[in-house]
């Protein structure tokens, strides 16, 4: 039996429940949940507080219609060589899955996962799919590693049926890669696109029309390296984002883990306090207008937009 410990991605399964009476004041820990497989786990998608999927390696899915208590499990249409680290699900019935690595593939489930379709496949063998986003119930979008000098984004309009490539892809620099440990480098925020990378150097790209035109600016983040730069990005909603990173091979290294980008500026604002080392994935309750920022080594928290970050336990134990 497996141990997981949720992303924050929309606030379910979320150790500190909020009441109308009283919000919190700051999160308590991590609820653990345990399930029925040993795959490392990292697509995660939360549907309500009772539908959550997840998919890993070994071609691995979950699902749970009961808030994690029971889960349902499977290989991905018997790809049990295959890293799913991205997937969208819909609702109880149906989800996307993406590879990270060869081959690479989107998979679409319609009947809980018990088949999958293939949906989409790179035929390059350089290609890389690093995560998935949607803006709304049909339309959504697969980042991938740069190919011939070009970023690789897809795009889907009838829930993931179908994909194809946007016309008008960004340039890429030699050697600046996405990011898919938590499949946020990608995110979609109604009309708009936003791209965080990392490697030689880490940019921050952006669309204001899903993908037709095209603004970039370099970050604030390590870079220079492959294994540095913009991990992940969430929303605050009004034209600015939140992104966090560093270097996941030098994890305890505090040095530019954070940062927001207001766009009406178009300038980056930095922490006075950062988060404790790297971080692969944040997300923004809008609620408690909180950022919560997870990584191997910790989670943390920040109440005032980013500018301040506290550390938090790990998990906490329920009865």
């Amino acid at each position: 039996m497996r141990k997981i410990l949720y992303l924050l991605s929309l606030g379910i399964l979320f150790s500190c429940q909020t009441t109308e009476e009283k919000a919190p004041e700051s999160p308590l820990g991590w609820e653990v949940f345990e399930t029925p497989v040993k795959a490392s786990l990292r697509g995660l998608s939360p549907v309500t507080a009772e539908i959550a999927w997840a998919a890993g390696s070994g071609g691995t899915w979950l699902r749970t219609i009961d808030g994690g208590q029971n889960w349902d499990y499977g290989v991905v249409a018997e790809l049990d060589t295959v890293d799913f680290r991205s997937i969208h699900a819909f609702d109880a019935m149906k989800a996307v899955v993406v590879s990270a690595g060869q081959p690479s593939v989107i998979y679409k489930t319609e009947d809980g996962g018990k088949t999958w379709k293939l949906k989409h496949q790179e035929l390059d063998e350089a290609a890389f799919l690093d995560g998935i986003t949607f803006t709304d119930e049909e339309n959504g979008f697969v980042i991938g590693d740069p190919l011939d000098g070009k970023w690789t984004i897809l795009k889907t309009a009838n829930q993931g049926d179908s994909w194809y490539s946007l016309l008008n892809l960004p340039a890429a620099e030699d050697g600046e890669a996405a990011f898919a440990a938590s499949a946020t480098s990608l995110i979609a925020d109604g009309m708009e696109l936003w791209l965080g990378t990392g490697g030689v150097v880490s940019k921050l790209y952006y669309s204001p029309d899903l993908g037709e035109t095209w603004e970039e600016w370099k970050s604030p983040f390590m870079q220079g390296e492959s294994t540095k730069g913009i991990f992940s990005l969430t929303s605050l909603g009004k034209g600015e984002v939140f992104a966090v990173g560093g270097d996941y091979v030098e994890m305890a290294d505090t040095t530019s883990t954070a940062a927001s980008f207001v766009l009406e500026k178009k300038e980056w604002v930095l922490p006075k306090k950062s988060t404790k080392g790297y971080r692969s994935g944040v997300a923004y309750f809008s609620k408690l207008h909180w950022l919560v920022a997870v990584g191997p080594t910790g989670s943390d928290y920040s109440k005032d937009g980013g500018m301040s970050w506290e550390n938090f336990p790990k998990w906490v134990s329920f009865g």
